[in-house]
């Protein structure tokens, strides 16, 4: 359980700093990481990226920054030993705002491919994503209270392996581009008491596409078919159970959402989210649930140093639930 104390701290944070305190209309937008595995499963964990359409803007808005992390480490007749790494993530985002009186929109657009390359074991991939989302929002006479649209599309670049299989077997492949691939669309209310702070809930719909077959039955796309076969040694049958892949899944539902966002010391900011979905047509104890966190400490203007904090809990994929943490330094660049 001492892995996970940093989930107990962080929500303790949360909690700390939220007060009562007129605010924006936020918008937040949500990244994915996987544990043991080299890529995000979803998209698709989800440290969160964070859009504010601020009350003061008229017209349009737009921002773009691109970010290059990487991690290196070399040994030569070293005693203590050690393997040779080097690692390199490339990031770009693009935010796109606009609010006209009442009515606001965002566009986020999240891109992040990541590899690493491992003394006699090969190169890897370390991060993969695509990431579009969209938020339509309408203030009410009350600006802490919203109502708001989402339509949003995630995947990834590449394939991606499961290194952790048996001495002489081939990795095994769990994803590429378009399996998995995930659009959402959520409907609801958001309350905005503060501009580091909301919370939303909402009817939602999710749609899964798995275009490799291949892949369906690890994402939970598939039908079960009985064949019933005259058994040749008796006078009875028997059943045969066979499972046939598909590549889409709808599922309505809905969907509850916590976002926070603040400098919690000087040049270090935190942004934390916990997003659930619930299927309708299954049991709540089968809720996707989505906690984020990351820790970013500038160091100057070009560069920061960032660690990211993620528990993913996904029946379809694993009914274990996916812990995520990354340690990184790199650049960042104010393209607008």
């Amino acid at each position: 359980m001492r892995k996970y104390a940093s989930l107990f701290v962080l929500i303790v944070l949360i909690l700390s700093a939220v007060r009562d305190v007129s605010g924006q209309e936020a918008i937040r937008i949500s990244k994915l990481l996987e544990d043991d595995e080299d890529i995000s499963i979803h998209d698709i964990s989800r440290i969160d990226q964070t859009v504010i359409v601020a009350d003061s803007l008229e017209g349009w808005d737009a921002s773009w920054v691109s970010g290059l992390n990487g991690a290196q480490a070399a040994y030569d007749n070293w005693s203590q030993g050690g393997t040779n790494t080097i690692s390199v993530t490339a990031s770009t985002v693009f935010n796109l705002m606009y609010r006209k009186d009442r009515f606001a929109y965002a566009l986020n657009t999240n891109f992040k491919y990541g590899k690493a390359r491992i003394q006699d074991e090969g190169t890897r991939k370390t991060d993969d994503r695509i990431a579009i989302n969209n938020k339509f929002s309408y203030l009410f006479d009350n600006k802490r209270w919203s109502a708001f649209a989402n339509i949003n599309f995630s995947t990834q670049f590449d394939k991606g392996f499961n290194y952790n299989v048996p001495d002489g077997e081939n990795p095994e492949l769990i994803s590429e581009i378009f399996s998995p691939a995930y659009f959402t669309q959520v409907v609801g209310i958001a309350y905005t008491p503060a501009d580091y702070f909301s919370a939303q809930t909402g009817l939602a719909m999710k749609e899964t596409i798995v275009a490799n077959d291949a892949l369906a039955e690890r994402y939970g796309l598939y039908d079960s078919e009985v064949s019933r076969l005259i058994d040749p040694f008796s006078s009875g049958s028997y059943g045969v159970y066979t499972r046939n892949p598909k590549s889409f899944r709808f599922e309505p539902g809905y969907s509850a959402a916590f976002f926070f966002e603040k400098d919690i010391f000087k040049n270090v900011h935190l942004v934390s989210s916990v997003e659930t979905f619930t299927n309708l047509q299954r049991h709540i104890n089968r809720t996707d649930i989505n906690f984020s966190n990351e820790v970013v400490g500038k160091i100057n203007d070009f560069m920061n140093m960032s660690f990211q904090f993620v528990m993913i809990y996904d029946e379809d994929f694993s009914k274990q639930v996916q812990v995520k943490q990354v340690l990184s330094a790199g650049l960042s660049v104010n393209i607008l």
